[in-house]
């Protein structure tokens, strides 16, 4: 079996508000912005390096449906994905999803005990369901 080539992935997001996204994912979840900034401050295209594999992309919504072909774009409050954040303990996950709350997230479920761990999840401004979960104690 070989090994595949080393790549980075681009996770794309419909948004709404480009200045709110980049606030929210730069100050709610510590992203950092790549690129120079536009005339309203924020890069373009508006993208995040969430670690050496992984890029966000957010993309309003009117200029989404370029990569769609035709299919519609998920209707706000609909989700068909849920996007992960991993944490090394219980009271970072809740550290997590209240910074994300104070930046305008909405906490969907209360960070509790599972029994795959400690997890909590939060829809971010345009509705993105993100699950922030640790490992089990002990």
């Amino acid at each position: 079996m070989t090994t595949p080539p080393r790549t980075t992935v681009t996770l794309a997001l419909p948004i709404e508000d480009r200045v709110r996204s980049f606030a929210f994912y730069r100050d709610g979840l510590g992203f950092r912005a790549v690129g120079e900034p536009a005339a309203d401050g924020v890069p373009e295209p508006l993208r995040f390096a969430v670690n050496d594999g992984l890029t966000l992309m957010l993309v309003p919504t009117g200029g989404f449906g370029w990569v769609l072909g035709g299919r519609e774009t998920a209707a706000p409050g609909v989700s068909e994905c849920v996007l992960g954040l991993d944490a090394a303990s219980p009271s970072e996950v809740d550290a997590l999803l209240a910074r994300a709350e104070a930046a305008g997230a909405a906490v969907v479920s209360a960070p509790a005990r599972q029994p795959w761990g400690y997890s909590g999840s939060f829809a971010d401004p345009d509705g993105h369901l993100w699950l922030v979960e640790a490992p089990p104690e002990g």
